[in-house]
C-alpha cells in the first residue's frame, strides 16, 4: 500500500555534507559522477533524519520512509517524495540497482522500532543496512572492485560504528538509542544510564575499548580496498577516507567521547587525507 500523499514528510536536522567523518562527492572522483553521488547523500540525509527526527512516532517514521521506499520503488508519484523519484532516476541512467536505497530505508525503519544491540554481532547486521550500502552505492557507479563488496563493507562499518561513539551520549539523550553492544556492557559492569554523565566511568570506557578493538578488525580488510577499485579516481578517494578512519580510531583511543565530541579539526582532516591519497598512489 502506498503511503497516501503528504505537503512535508521531510524533518530536515541541519546536518549536511561538512558534518560527515569523510569527504562527500569530492573533486577526487570524476566530475560527470558528482551529480549523481549527490543526489544519493540528500536522499540518505532525508531519510536519515526522519528517523533521528525525537518528535515523530514510530508509526509516523515508518510511514514517511515507506513513502520513500514507494517513490524509490516507482509506486508513487507523490511530489513530497520527490528526492526518493529523484534517487530512482539516477541510478536508472548509471545502471545502479534500488537496492542500495532500500537498504537504507530498512536501516532507518530498525532505528525507529530497535534501541538496543544484543552483541557484536547484532550491531553489524544493523551497520551493513545502515552503512555498508553507501560503499557499495560507489562501488557500482564507478565500475566495481576486483575484490568484491568485502573490503568496502568493512570501511563503511568501521565509519559507522566510529560515528556511534562520537554521537553515543547524544544518541542516548535525545533518542534513547544505544548502539553499544549489551552483553559487552553487562560483561564489564557499565550501565545504560553511564550515558548521560559528564565523562567515561572506566567500565564504560572498557566497553568504548572494545568496540574500538573490534573495529580495527575491521579496518585490516578495509585498507585493501583502494588496491583493488577499477577507478583510480574512486581509489584515492577511498585512500583519504582509510587514513581518517584510522586517525579517528587512534583519537577516540585517547579522548573522552562524553567530554566532547571526538572528531578531526580542519588541519589534521587536511593532512591525514593528503596522506591518505599519496598511499593510495603508491
Amino acid at each position: 500500500m502506498v503511503p497516501p500523499a503528504s505537503s512535508s514528510v521531510e524533518a530536515p536536522s541541519g546536518k549536511d555534507a561538512a558534518y560527515e567523518n569523510f569527504p562527500v562527492g569530492s573533486f577526487l572522483l570524476p566530475a560527470r559522477l558528482r551529480p549523481h553521488v549527490a543526489v544519493f547523500y540528500t536522499f540518505a540525509r532525508a531519510i536519515d533524519d526522519i528517523a533521528d527526527t525525537p518528535t515523530l512516532t514510530q508509526e509516523e517514521k515508518i510511514r514517511r520512509l515507506d513513502g520513500f521506499a514507494a517513490a524509490l520503488k516507482g509506486d508513487s508519484a507523490d511530489p513530497a517524495y520527490a528526492k526518493g523519484a529523484r534517487l530512482r532516476e539516477s541510478m536508472a541512467a548509471t545502471d545502479v540497482p534500488i537496492r542500495h536505497g532500500l537498504d537504507l530505508i530498512a536501516a532507518f525503519k530498525q532505528d525507529a522500532v530497535k534501541p538496543r544491540y544484543r552483541d557484536w554481532d547484532d550491531l553489524m547486521g544493523y551497520c551493513i543496512l545502515s552503512a555498508a550500502p553507501v560503499g557499495r552505492y560507489l562501488l557500482d557507479l564507478h565500475g566495481g572492485s576486483r575484490d568484491g563488496y568485502g573490503p568496502s563493507d568493512a570501511l563503511c562499518m568501521t565509519l559507522q560504528v566510529i560515528n556511534h561513539l562520537q554521537d553515543c551520549q547524544d544518541d542516548y539523550r535525545t533518542l534513547n538509542r544505544v548502539y553499544l553492544p549489551g552483553d559487552w556492557m553487562a560483561a564489564e559492569g557499565a550501565a545504560v544510564d553511564d550515558l548521560d554523565r559528564d565523562r567515561c566511568t572506566p567500565a564504560l570506557r572498557r566497553v568504548i575499548d572494545r568496540a574500538l578493538d573490534a573495529t580495527e578488525q575491521l579496518m585490516i580488510e578495509a585498507r585493501r580496498l583502494p588496491a583493488g577499485l577499477v577507478s583510480r579516481r574512486l581509489a584515492l578517494e577511498s585512500g583519504v577516507i582509510v587514513a581518517i578512519a584510522d586517525a579517528l580510531i587512534g583519537k577516540l583511543r585517547r579522548e573522552d567521547p562524553l567530554a566532547r565530541r571526538v572528531k578531526l579539526n580542519k588541519a589534521s582532516f587536511l593532512w591525514h587525507g593528503l596522506r591518505g591519497a599519496a598511499g593510495s598512489l603508491r
